[in-house]
């Protein structure tokens, strides 16, 4: 099955939920350097950089400088959800571009638009690393006989 999505969602976003997703893999650990982010995530280096510091302003990162810096989550991941990091980032929006004047359709996009809305709001960054880590643990051969 094919994978669409109802959402316009910039490049932008998408790299900062990655790089707040990274960070969330590596939770309690050290600081992460922002060349691991961007090779494990790949995202431009130098596209990152600014994402993270606008994540940082908006109080989802800290930052530790020197030899042994990095970036890390702010707050535990339970309490950083995608819409919080999608609103951040696209400055308040989260549905789709409307056409201007209105719609014959606008009820249902608006329902649309609520769906996504409480998707994107209950799910936390914990909740995207539980999945994952779930799922690759699917793929892992068995060998025993």
């Amino acid at each position: 099955m094919a994978s669409t999505t109802l959402m316009n969602v910039s490049v932008k976003c998408e790299y900062a939920l990655r790089a707040v997703f990274e960070l969330a893999l590596r939770a309690g650990s050290e600081p992460t350097r922002i060349a691991e982010i961007a090779q494990r995530q790949n995202i431009p280096q130098k596209f990152l950089e600014t994402i993270l510091a606008e994540l940082k302003k908006s109080g989802f990162l800290e930052s530790k400088r020197g030899a042994e810096g990095g970036y890390m989550l702010a707050r535990p991941a339970e309490l950083i959800t995608v819409g919080q990091v999608l609103r951040s980032v696209e400055g308040g929006r989260t549905g789709r571009a409307t056409l201007e004047g209105g719609g014959s359709l606008d009820f249902f996009w608006e329902r649309v638009d609520a769906a996504v809305a409480e998707i994107i709001d209950r799910t936390s960054f914990a909740d995207l690393v539980r999945e994952w880590r779930e799922r690759q643990a699917q793929f892992v051969p068995n060998w025993e006989i």
